[in-house]
């Protein structure tokens, strides 16, 4: 399992959801985002659009399965930018 804490650079939204959704499911792992109290499947396009998240706030990417740290490594990268 890969964990990775991510600090949202960008507005949440429609746009930023189903753009995660579809990275999500570009790998084969198990992908959720987590935070203190909830926990999200990413390849999920209704889990996530239950996530509310504001611009700064930080969760947590967790994969796991044969491509989780690329996985990881992708939707930590895309949160972090500061467009949709």
């Amino acid at each position: 399992m890969i964990k990775e804490t991510v600090k949202i650079q960008m507005d949440s939204g429609l746009d930023m959801v189903a753009m995660l959704v579809q990275i999500a499911n570009q790998y084969d792992s198990k992908i959720y985002l987590q935070d203190a109290k909830h926990k999200f499947n990413a390849k999920s396009i209704m889990g996530m659009m239950t996530l509310s998240t504001v611009t700064c706030d930080e969760i947590e990417v967790v994969a796991e399965g044969t491509d989780a740290e690329k996985a990881v490594c992708h939707i930590a990268q895309y949160l972090r930018s500061e467009a949709n």
